[in-house]
């Protein structure tokens, strides 16, 4: 998993206006909406024991375990409109998606396509 540019930013502006002292953010999806799951974020004050941990951008993501095999390779972004601000996800292992854009289908990651992927880099 890594950050946009704008990402990375908007989570720090996060991480410097929290009320409480935050180290990062933790990543990972849960099951919700008509296709199947959503991401989810939450602050975290100290890193949890078996949580995957990227440092991109300057920036501090733990990775839920029970996530990984679903957000190799996602790009996590922060994109601005007049409507309004989200995260977004540019994930490779998304099968689809509601039409109300509340939740996605995930499949695992493709260990061997990845790792192909990375050796024609």
């Amino acid at each position: 998993m890594s950050l946009s540019d704008a990402a990375a930013e908007r989570i720090t502006e996060i991480i410097e206006d929290s009320d409480k002292p935050v180290v990062g953010l933790r990543v990972g999806i849960k099951n919700a909406g008509c296709a199947g799951v959503s991401y989810t974020m939450d602050y975290v004050e100290a890193p949890i024991a078996g949580d995957d941990h990227v440092e991109d951008h300057g920036v501090n993501v733990w990775v839920d375990p029970k996530a990984t095999m679903y957000l190799l390779g996602t790009v996590m972004d922060f994109e601005e409109s007049k409507m309004g601000s989200s995260f977004t996800f540019k994930n490779p292992n998304q099968t689809g998606a509601c039409g109300c854009g509340e939740s996605v289908t995930l499949a695992p990651a493709d260990l061997k396509a990845l790792a192909e992927a990375r050796a024609g880099a």
